[in-house]
């Protein structure tokens, strides 16, 4: 998926020399916790978010150093610190030059950056110009309608044991002696697992194949498996020779 399916694409923008109060108001009527700024020209300048209000004299909440704290800080963070503290105007405040995304960003690459950069918004750009924001809550219906829209398979017994084989028996976390049978789209899993973490993905990865109903889970856990009892224990059956009336046959 791509920028352009998820954001929200009426953007509400304030203006750099518009007053603090004004930007405030105006989160608050539109339920938002961020602001794009835009000059007098409607070009992007920064980004106003709740976290900019923290600190702020009104409320009492301004940073107080001791002489030796402002030492280290250094009479320009000082500065900084006053002027984004106690300044009336959105540019006074606001985070200049905010990082932007186009709208072809995969969301791949807009989580690394949330992750990376520690934010929670970013401004879609196409050129110069504000087509759309994307946050962390756009996410939410972009999950919903994915689930929404997987098919819901019907597959044989046989084709969902095959699909679950197939997407456990490469991963770092599979469990040892791993046993797996299906009837009527119940799933039952046997084996040993190394973690709790690796028992929740085993589950999670069952769940997940199209025509799964339910799973009964008869996972053991062990905490060091003997370095023999690798996946299948030894006594692995190839997919294309496993036979399909057969639902517990061990890998």
């Amino acid at each position: 998926m791509r920028a352009q399916e998820i954001m929200s694409r009426h953007v509400i923008t304030i203006g750099a020399d518009a007053p603090v109060t004004e930007a405030v108001k105006t989160m608050l009527f539109h339920h938002i916790s961020g602001l794009p700024v835009v000059d007098s020209f409607g070009k992007l300048v920064g980004v106003l978010s709740e976290s900019d209000f923290i600190r702020r004299a009104e409320i009492g909440t301004e940073k107080r150093r001791g002489r030796w704290l402002a030492l280290l800080a250094g009479a320009d963070q000082i500065a900084i610190d006053f002027a984004r503290q106690q300044g009336r105007k959105v540019s006074h405040i606001m985070t200049p030059n905010p990082i932007t995304i186009g709208e072809d960003t995969s969301l791949e690459q807009i989580v690394r950056l949330m992750e990376s950069c520690n934010v929670k918004r970013f401004p879609v750009m196409r050129g110069d110009e504000i087509v759309g924001m994307v946050t962390r809550a756009d996410f939410l219906p972009a999950i919903a309608n994915s689930a929404l829209d997987i098919p819901d398979a019907s597959g044989v017994d046989d084709e969902i044991r095959r699909s679950i084989i197939a997407t456990i028996s490469h991963a770092s976390w599979r469990p040892c002696g791993l046993n797996v049978s299906v009837h009527d789209g119940i799933v039952t899993l046997r084996g040993v697992v190394r973690s709790d973490n690796a028992h929740k993905a085993v589950i999670i990865a069952s769940e997940n194949v199209p025509g799964v109903k339910r799973v009964d889970d008869q996972l053991s856990k062990i905490i060091h498996p003997p370095p023999e009892e690798d996946y299948g224990g030894g006594d692995i059956v190839s997919l294309e020779e496993e036979p399909s009336t057969v639902d517990d046959e061990p890998l």
